[in-house]
């Protein structure tokens, strides 16, 4: 019943937890982006106040509890994120107010906090005395890339649940049979999705994820010709916005990984299958050396953001890395 594609092992472990009524006081889910972390959160949210007479059988999805938490307004399910770029202290401040109360109609409160590697340091640290100190009648379920990128303490109170990306034909068959896309499409969008479900469904969804992804790549195949200068242009602009900036290597990175498998004569399936010619035709005038490098590079670009490394300065090491062709 829960409301959740794929990550059967998660499901199953907070599904004991409350059928067997050992719910932690805090949960940090971890994964890629778009993977469906909130969707899980969500799900637990509903099968915590859940009001259904059969505990195994919680969230039922129809009684008052799981439709206002599905509808976003149960008043003790609340889903907290960034205002702007950052997590704010102040934010983490309603949450300590609020969660001293006790619930208005559930069995519990819960706070789902939303990508938590984007608070800020007085943020992360005010969360941290709530969690030393939690209220009984509070669960915090916490999101976020990796755990990594949080305080090592935050990760040390809260229970770990890592989601992994789901296989490509989980992802076409749900794109399918739950959102009737054509069978071709699903598996296009499958194999972009990297096995995340929810950027696989709003491609489905809106033209202009796909639009964005064949711009991007446009531009990425542009600089393979240009010099220092107008590279170092393109790197300035896009360090302007380093949540674009992220996409754009992550995006970069399945497209050398295809020219990889191209150059060493792969009979791999390639992640853009749309665009084998574009791809064939790259890989003709391309050295495995030149694809390899390229790929460690954009690997270490990520790494440097996963460090909060300076933005501008990593997009334009990454540019001088890249092979002229």
């Amino acid at each position: 019943m829960w409301p959740v594609i794929g990550h059967e092992w998660a499901v199953a472990l907070l599904r004991r937890s409350v059928v067997e009524g050992r719910v932690g006081h805090a949960y940090l889910i971890t994964g890629s982006p778009q993977i469906g972390k909130t969707t899980l959160a969500r799900a637990f949210a509903q099968a915590l106040n859940c009001t259904g007479p059969q505990v195994a059988e919680r969230p039922c999805g129809v009684c008052r509890a799981c439709r206002l938490v599905s509808d976003g307004t149960h008043p003790d399910v609340q889903i907290i994120e960034a205002e702007g770029s950052y997590l704010k202290i102040d934010q983490i401040r309603a949450l300590q107010h609020q969660v001293a109360l006790s619930p208005v109609e559930g069995r519990c409160k819960i706070y789902i906090l939303r990508e938590m590697e984007h608070a800020t340091t007085e943020a992360a640290n005010a969360l941290l005395k709530t969690l030393e100190e939690p209220p009984a009648h509070a669960v915090l379920i916490l999101t976020a890339s990796e755990a990594e990128r949080l305080l090592p303490t935050i990760v040390s109170r809260c229970q770990p649940i890592l989601l992994r990306p789901l296989g490509r034909q989980a992802v076409a068959r749900a794109l399918v049979e739950r959102w009737q896309v054509s069978p071709e499409q699903a598996t296009l969008l499958a194999g972009l999705s990297g096995g995340r479900l929810g950027w696989a469904v709003q491609a489905s969804q809106n033209s202009h994820v796909l639009e964005q992804r064949s711009r991007r790549l446009k531009e990425m195949q542009a600089l393979m010709g240009q010099g220092r200068a107008e590279r170092f242009a393109y790197a300035e602009k896009l360090s302007r916005d380093p949540v674009t900036l992220r996409e754009v290597m992550n995006l970069w990175l399945t497209w050398w990984r295809d020219l990889l498998l191209l150059v060493h004569g792969s009979t791999a399936t390639l992640t853009h299958q749309d665009r084998n010619e574009n791809l064939e035709h790259l890989a003709e005038n391309l050295q495995p050396e030149q694809a390899r490098q390229a790929v460690e590079a954009i690997r270490a670009a990520i790494r440097g953001l996963d460090s909060h490394a300076n933005s501008r300065l990593t997009a334009e090491v990454l540019m001088l890395n890249l092979p002229t062709l």
